[in-house]
């Protein structure tokens, strides 16, 4: 009976640490999971924000020395995602414009809203952008403060020669897990589980410029797409947006 009792204990402190143990790991890689899937979203937010924005403008823009000051201006890096091909591809240009309306009266007017507006957009896209990567490099400091947590309290090898012992009656037995085990199990499989920590965001994402709001540039802003408006012989915005 005593044995009964005795093989009854180690098998629920057993599985007490083994529950534990795999509890806390499956924890970190949810947390890993959903850090990974975070930076996907935010690579297509990118692409599909950030980047629309700007081929916006070097649509509506065209000329490259008109591209460069208006970079200069603005706080852009210079060609940030820029391919001339963006600016002469049709397919393109209807898919970057679809939805959009021109707003004024006259077609200068209008011309210098959408790129006015396109420009405010493309800033607060910029800022979520970046107040993303923030949180998402918080988030990657804490799965590795975690991994790091984890490992200092459950150490694998130290686990498995505790079980080992538990209830066994020499190095190599282990009551219910006796000739399972060896003295180099809980290493070998210590380094087969072990916790990669993710990258940081920064190296797996671009870091973007805070650019300079409209209203505090605008009068620069407003010569540059002038200029651009005039190079473009005067374009009616049915051009862009149909």
């Amino acid at each position: 009976m005593p044995q009964n009792i005795d093989e009854m204990l180690s098998f629920e402190v057993k599985k007490e640490i083994a529950d534990r143990y795999f509890s806390f790991r499956k924890l970190i890689e949810e947390d890993i999971e959903d850090y990974d899937n975070q930076v996907v979203t935010a690579f297509r937010k990118l692409e599909q924000k950030i980047g629309f924005d700007l081929v916006r403008l070097y649509i509506l823009l065209k000329d490259e020395q008109v591209i460069h000051d208006f970079f200069q201006i603005t706080g852009l890096k210079e060609r940030l995602s820029f391919d001339p091909y963006l600016a002469e591809s049709p397919t393109i240009r209807k898919r970057v414009f679809a939805g959009l309306m021109a707003h004024g009266l006259t077609k200068k007017s209008r011309f210098r809203n959408m790129v006015a507006e396109t420009y405010q957009t493309l800033t607060e896209h910029i800022d979520s952008y970046d107040e993303n990567l923030q949180k998402l490099s918080e988030e990657q400091q804490t799965i590795a403060e975690e991994i790091n947590l984890f490992y200092r309290n459950n150490d694998l090898s130290t686990i498995m020669t505790f079980l080992r012992e538990l209830g066994g009656s020499g190095s190599y037995k282990a009551g219910a897990m006796e000739g399972g085990l060896t003295p180099q199990t809980g290493t070998g499989l210590d380094k087969k589980m072990h916790f990669k920590t993710p990258p940081p965001v920064n190296e797996l994402l671009p870091t973007l410029p805070r650019i300079r709001p409209y209203k505090e540039i605008k009068k620069e802003l407003l010569k540059v797409i002038d200029r651009a408006y005039m190079l473009r012989g005067e374009p009616e915005m049915r051009e862009f947006t149909h």
